[in-house]
């Protein structure tokens, strides 16, 4: 199987002040991104506040990352549901996009059983002409994915990746390519020879994370030094502070849409002062 990159960012929506989809703003930080450290995208992810977004938005965030996508990354499109007939639709309209893969969360509110996992990925698989990355984020879905159902999911055509962002569960799977879901874990991830991480920070130290990927001997001490902004990014529901940190570092990012609110002052001070500590203020590159 073709690996879809090592530092894979999960990238914000950018809204303009009407919290419509600012799509300059969007290819603009495509481009930053690119020039920082990053070698794939998620689009229409969590990050990316795909809860809030309608089809149309949705699907037409990916045709534009697919159309403006910088020389040499890829878009691996957002296209869950806990509806398996929606996430078929999405994978299907996706897929037909150009995207490089999607990206498939567990079913969410409705807990499904292990069989109905089973069902709904055969579904989805099915409908997908490019590799389906698996997303195991119990702390969202309410599901956990355990590794061996990871491994039987494997056998199923097209299922090849997993995002796994139950820190608990990291470890290696008979015929899947692992990314680490949690920037925390992303050290531990490369250690294990796996591709990489499917990562939020990266909007902010893209070029550390980089560095993660090409320097081994150096990752540890980097990982440990960057604790600091995985804990403030995290500080309350992503992308709150992500947002704030772009805002203050030059990008156009806009607003979040309810029900997610914007950065408060305390949280805002704590960003600043997590951009402060790393000497990122004022360094707003391509």
């Amino acid at each position: 199987m073709e690996e879809l990159g090592s530092v894979i960012t999960a990238i914000v929506t950018p809204f303009d002040d009407q919290l419509a989809v600012d799509e300059d703003a969007f290819v603009a930080l495509m481009a930053h991104l690119a020039a920082n450290g990053t070698d794939g995208f998620v689009v229409a992810g969590t990050t990316g506040e795909a809860s809030t977004l309608s089809d149309d938005e949705h699907l037409g965030l990916v045709e534009l990352a697919v159309r403006e996508r910088p020389p040499g990354t890829t878009i691996i499109a957002g296209a869950g549901s806990n509806d398996t007939r929606h996430a078929v639709y999405l994978t299907e309209r996706a897929s037909a996009l150009g995207v490089d893969a999607v990206l498939s969360v567990t079913p969410y509110y409705n807990r499904p059983s292990r069989r109905g996992i089973l069902r709904h990925y055969q579904e989805v698989a099915r409908a997908s002409s490019v590799p389906v990355v698996l997303y195991n984020i119990p702390a969202r879905t309410g599901t956990d994915m355990p590794n061996d159902l990871l491994a039987e999911l494997a056998q199923i055509e097209r299922i090849d990746f997993v995002k796994q962002a139950n820190d608990a569960n990291l470890a290696p799977v008979d015929g899947l390519r692992i990314y680490a879901g949690n920037d925390g874990t992303f050290a531990r991830a490369l250690d294990m020879g796996e591709p990489g991480g499917i990562l939020v920070a990266s909007h902010i130290v893209g070029p550390e994370q980089r560095r993660m990927v090409e320097e081994p001997e150096n990752r540890a001490a980097i990982d440990a030094s960057l604790q600091d902004v995985y804990a403030t990014l995290f500080m309350t529901a992503s992308p709150t502070c992500t947002k704030a940190a772009l805002e203050m570092l030059g990008h156009r990012v806009g607003g979040l849409r309810l029900p997610l609110v914007e950065a408060d002052e305390q949280e805002r001070a704590a960003v600043r002062a997590m951009l402060e500590r790393h000497q990122l203020l004022g360094q707003l590159t391509a």
